[in-house]
């Protein structure tokens, strides 16, 4: 706890990227509708100097959405971002970011010209130093105030068309909580008037190519606030799983002994408190999240409700999802059958494959078990179980992209519920990323997972913590064995001087150096009746 402290302390200004940029988030940017900043490397916008990107006009796509959201005009997300601007940094060859500062995912160095492929690793697979550094790393992000990024906490016409900016700081952790909330928020169309059947990366064809995006980013930020650039997000394979596996101090957190819905004392994350957390309250009030602590973190395992999820998913429910050929059906929404998305995804049967399911499988089943803050759709990126959750589930998307080798036809180019063509800018990201630009391999995009190595690179993944704990270890283990055999030759050398000495006592001279220059004399192993008799301490007597 004492190193976590100064590394919080050493790293706490150290800058982030989340939403909105600070830099954009001012009355000039809103009402011009312009956020390309300024790269530090030369000064210009977008880096344009440096042939790093230019200032260019947003572009959106015009294909038709399904019927899912009838409304237009109503909501900040429709064609993102053109709400809030409609010109940002437009970023050439391998560089990435809102200036344009960042490097594309996969790609490091100054000029971004470092290829590297990392690797996610089951958490079981971790070393004790590699699961404390995933612990502290978290802790660190939502210890650290975002220096770059806002969060918007009033539509833009309460801003009143960007006159009364409405921006919150909060920290790197709580910049992707709140993401994840605006993302999958309802649409508010007036105080306790609601529209539920919305969602801009979830129940449609954009819930995994969304979801990859979103642990890319996490990833990428707390490589820079770290300074680790080898960290990766690691997964937890859940399947056939009969308990939260990861619910251990040394982990996630265990259970408090004082309340089974809170996390135990002797964890980092029993400090931690949520936001954005109440779509209840935001609906009635007819308000956005405004990023203000709503209390701690809450998980209790198992004690949910069992007609909902009867418990976590198999693997042969895992195998009938992957073995599904479409990657969505019908109106790609929740209703759909024999889809990969759907059934993955949690609202489709993993042992039938039809749609619309009355109890939650796959996905979603994990969400409802954790009976806690991930039991609710908004909320549930405030428990770190989200990140190790999700990495299994875009591992399970990736076999299925290598399994299938889906043609880029399979992502529908329209009639997808709002948000989920394959031309439209994922909600709420800056940069901006298109849908079908993630209908990829991983490997494209720089990173690979270690259950999806061949056999022996498995096999040397699942004994490399052991190895690496055995590398620590063995000074200490050699330095044993050194101590311990002194301590031996030394007990045995004032064995034979003492009796040695007991022999000077009792005989002569003469015999006493005749014997001590004898060879030891052989004798066969017998016992006599006489050796018996006469030495009590034999193995005979001892048994």
């Amino acid at each position: 706890m004492f190193l976590l402290g100064i590394i919080t302390l050493c790293l706490y200004f150290v800058p982030s990227r989340q939403q909105f940029p600070r830099l954009c988030a001012t009355r000039e940017a809103l009402r011009t509708k312009e956020c390309c900043p300024p790269w530090e490397g030369d000064g210009s916008a977008c880096g344009s100097s440096s042939g790093r990107g230019f200032c260019g006009d947003v572009e959106v796509s015009d294909e038709p959405d399904g019927p899912q959201y009838p409304f237009s005009g109503l909501d900040d997300r429709e064609k993102w971002p053109l709400v809030f601007y409609n010109r940002t940094c437009q970023c050439a060859w391998n560089f990435m970011g809102f200036n344009c500062a960042d490097c594309k995912f996969g790609y490091f160095g100054e000029n971004c010209n470092e290829r590297r492929e990392s690797l996610r690793r089951n958490v079981f697979h971790l070393s004790r130093a590699e699961r404390s550094r995933l612990v502290s790393y978290l802790n660190l992000a939502k210890q650290t105030v975002s220096t770059d990024y806002v969060v918007a906490t009033g539509t833009y016409r309460e801003m009143e068309n960007g006159s009364n900016p409405m921006f919150a700081d909060v920290s790197v952790y709580d910049a992707f909580v709140w993401m994840h909330y605006y993302v999958s928020r309802n649409a508010v169309l007036g105080p306790g008037d609601v529209w539920t059947d919305v969602d801009f990366a979830h129940w449609a064809p954009a819930f995994l190519p969304w979801h990859r995006v979103y642990l890319l980013h996490w990833e990428h930020e707390i490589r820079k606030l770290s300074g680790d650039t080898s960290f990766t997000i690691p997964y937890w394979d859940w399947r056939d799983a009969q308990g939260c596996e990861v619910c251990t101090d040394e982990l996630m957190g265990d259970r408090s002994p004082q309340d089974p819905s809170l996390i135990s004392p002797r964890s980092v994350f029993s400090s931690w408190e949520v936001l954005c957390s109440q779509a209840g309250e935001y609906n009635e009030r007819g308000v956005l999240c405004d990023a203000t602590r709503e209390g701690p973190l809450r998980r209790n395992p198992g004690n949910h409700n069992r007609d909902l999820v009867e418990r976590l998913p198999t693997s042969a429910e895992v195998e009938f999802t992957l073995s599904l050929s479409n990657y969505d059906t019908g109106a790609m929404d929740r209703t759909a059958n024999m889809s990969f998305r759907n059934i993955l995804e949690g609202f489709g049967d993993p042992q039938t494959g039809l749609g619309n399911s009355s109890r939650r499988g796959m996905h979603a089943a994990l969400h409802v078990y954790m009976n806690g803050s991930m039991s609710s759709v908004q909320g549930s990126a405030n428990d770190p179980i989200f990140l190790l959750h999700h990495a299994y589930v875009d591992s399970i998307y990736e076999e299925w992209l290598r399994r299938h080798s889906p043609s880029p036809s399979q992502y529908p180019d329209s009639n997808a519920p709002i948000g989920h063509n394959s031309r439209y800018n994922m909600v709420p990201f800056l940069p901006l990323h298109r849908n079908r630009d993630f209908f990829i391999s991983s490997k494209e995009l720089g990173y690979e997972y270690s259950s999806l190595l061949d056999a022996n690179q498995r096999l040397a993944e699942s004994m490399r913590p052991y190895l690496e704990e055995l590398r620590d270890v063995w000074p200490w283990l050699l330095l044993a064995g050194l101590c311990g055999g002194l301590v031996t030759t030394a007990a045995a050398v004032a064995v034979m001087a003492a009796k040695q000495r007991k022999r000077s006592l009792s005989w002569p001279n003469a015999r006493r150096w005749k014997n001590l220059f004898a060879l030891p004399e052989r004798k066969p192993l017998l016992w006599s009746d006489e050796t018996v008799e006469t030495n009590p301490h034999n193995y005979h007597t001892t048994i």
